[in-house]
């Protein structure tokens, strides 16, 4: 299977996809994984998206779309696109590499929360940062209000989950990663809405059902 992973901030994306590639045997392809790899190797794709980074722009579409086709390319068995495509040009580049090499992303795996939520996922998380266990003010409540469980201190919420934002990476992927499921929704690819609005086991569920029902058709 060739599947495509979408969802807002905090839906959970990172603890499915792992199910998802332990169940069905798929490779992992996460941009920013790859962006990384790419960069400590020193290869020439990294090298270009390093002066972008450094210098605080944006590693231009081109640049990410021809990364992850070469990882695409060491990936024959299947695989899971996490964190791409990002925007309606990425996804027009993916599926223009992909019809070169007579392949198709088989689903898009699109996780559904609603902003409230989400908002309360993240601005509710803590953390310890010595240990880097993560706690949350209403589902996973330390022992001690506001001290980690294993003795490290007090407790603190990550500069990335405070309100302001979380509020405005909400707003970027409502502006450019959303659109990219209308793209494959006029593309009449398969779209495979998830209720990520439950608990991890409830959506894994669901999720194997409908990619086992995906699996035998293909």
């Amino acid at each position: 299977m060739k599947l495509i992973l979408l969802g807002p901030p905090g839906a959970g994306k990172g603890t499915q996809c792992k199910r998802i590639v332990d169940r069905y045997g798929l490779t992992h392809l996460s941009s920013g994984d790859i962006l990384r790899a790419e960069r400590a190797a020193g290869s020439e794709l990294g090298r270009k998206a390093q002066s972008f980074m450094d210098s605080g722009a944006l590693v231009p579409d081109d640049l990410i779309i021809d990364m992850m086709i070469a990882a695409i390319k060491k990936a024959p068995k299947g695989y899971v696109l996490d964190g791409f495509p990002r925007t309606v040009v990425q996804g027009e580049g993916l599926d223009k590499a992909l019809k070169k090499a007579g392949e198709k992303i088989d689903a898009v795996v699109n996780l559904v929360v609603p902003d409230k939520a989400i908002m309360s996922r993240m601005t509710g998380r803590r953390s310890c940062p010595k240990c880097g266990a993560v706690y949350h003010i209403e589902n996973l409540k330390p022992k001690n209000e506001g001290q980690c469980d294993k003795g490290c201190g007090p407790l603190v919420q990550r500069p990335d989950d405070a309100p302001a934002v979380v509020a405005n990476r909400l707003k970027t992927y409502h502006e450019q990663t959303a659109a990219v499921v209308g793209f494959y929704v006029k593309k009449g690819g398969t779209i495979l809405d998830i209720d990520a609005d439950r608990t991890i086991d409830a959506v894994t569920a669901d999720l194997f059902k409908k990619l086992d029902a995906l699996n035998k058709v293909s």
